[in-house]
């Protein structure tokens, strides 16, 4: 059995029994400290770092009675980010303890402010459990390294999950809906038969009928991607907008001949992010765009019955002026974006002449279309 100092987020005792796949006891666990360290937060991430520090005292946990399987599910959870155990010798209220404890790699992570453990249960602790338990979902599959690859699409779908069930029920009479929720499925087997950027999910399970009875249990396969923002950049003064034109890997899947198709700024909505805030970061990272005023012109699923993506659409007021076509898109993720600014009635032919193929910008169109006049009227 060993003896583990734990500082940061698996202090978090509902995280921890998702890492470790069962419940931990009470005697299992005992508050310790490790003299001359600090915990501090690495530097743009949600989880902390321990550094040597004279005079300085890290607060942490010690669990025993951590079996073999136990510590592998831990070091699957652990070791891929650059985690390293080593031995250290922590105090309690019993005396001193031998234990190990995991230390960042030299020079991996940059610090910040210490760590603060309420602010991160506020902040991370629920997205963070959702990703855990999808990375728990691929131990004995997977390489750590592999999971250490593929983490920032699992916390950003995990943060699409934790953002949808925060979202709440649906209040206004006007929905003729039948008053089903999620309570009314009955979830028996989860699988992820692929995972990278995007995943794959078959969900086994049964819902409620609306006669009253429950289905037979059926298998309901997800293609499961992170909530998008999607921002239409217009400008009244000028009366134009701008959209963007990128090799696109659908329209190829799919067989069209020509897959750049003309499309809104769109991106991933990053864990701990807003949409107006993603919508706003992409519009400098696609077109150099810096956004005056959002207008929101919905939120919604483009195709419930095969995917979990979620749209947030945007009309960005903004300056376009005269300019030849910009070339945009973030290096390290192969992006390679063309901008054109075209005058409203070009823009206007070609909505009405069905030749804009993708459904967020003929949808931003149409809602254009009708709030143009109150958007040049604007000061």
């Amino acid at each position: 059995m060993t003896a583990l100092f734990v500082y940061g987020t698996l202090r978090h005792v509902p995280l921890l029994e998702v890492v470790l796949g069962h419940p931990v006891k009470a005697s299992q666990q005992q508050a310790a400290s490790l003299q001359d360290h600090q915990v501090l937060w690495a530097e743009g991430q949600a989880f902390p770092v321990l550094q040597p520090a004279l005079q300085q005292q890290a607060a942490g946990v010690l669990l025993s009675g951590l079996d073999a399987q136990d510590m592998a599910r831990l070091d699957y959870y652990e070791g891929g980010f650059g985690y390293h155990l080593a031995p250290v010798l922590v105090q309690t209220a019993q005396g001193p303890c031998a234990a190990q404890v995991w230390f960042p790699d030299a020079g991996l992570w940059q610090t910040g402010a210490p760590w603060d453990l309420a602010e991160w249960q506020q902040r991370w602790s629920a997205i963070n459990m959702a990703a855990a338990s999808e990375m728990m979902d691929f131990f004995g599959r997977f390489p750590a390294q592999v999971i250490a690859r593929m983490y920032p699409m699992i916390m950003a779908r995990a943060a699409s999950r934790v953002a949808a069930g925060q979202a709440g029920l649906p209040a206004d009479p006007a929905l003729p809906q039948s008053g089903l929720t999620r309570d009314d499925v009955t979830s028996k087997r989860l699988d992820r038969p692929y995972a990278d950027f995007f995943a794959v999910e078959e969900h086994h399970l049964h819902f409620r009928r609306f006669e009253g009875g429950q289905s037979p249990v059926v298998k309901r396969a997800v293609f499961v991607a992170s909530d998008a923002a999607i921002l239409l950049p217009y400008d009244p003064l000028r009366d134009r907008v701008l959209v963007i034109e990128q090799f696109r890997a659908g329209p190829y899947a799919r067989g069209d001949l020509v897959p750049w198709p003309l499309e809104p700024v769109a991106g991933r909505v990053d864990p701990g992010e807003t949409p107006q805030d993603a919508a706003m970061r992409e519009a400098q990272e696609e077109a150099g765009l810096t956004i005056r005023h959002l207008e929101r012109i919905s939120t919604n699923y483009p195709s419930p019955g095969s995917t979990a993506e979620y749209f947030h659409i945007f009309v960005g007021i903004c300056d376009l002026p005269d300019r030849s076509d910009d070339l945009g898109g973030v290096a390290s993720e192969d992006e390679d974006i063309r901008s054109h600014i075209l005058p409203y009635a070009q823009f206007l032919d070609l909505l009405d002449r069905d030749l804009l193929t993708v459904g967020p910008l003929i949808l931003a169109g149409h809602w254009l279309a009708r709030n143009r006049a109150r958007l040049r009227a604007t000061p």
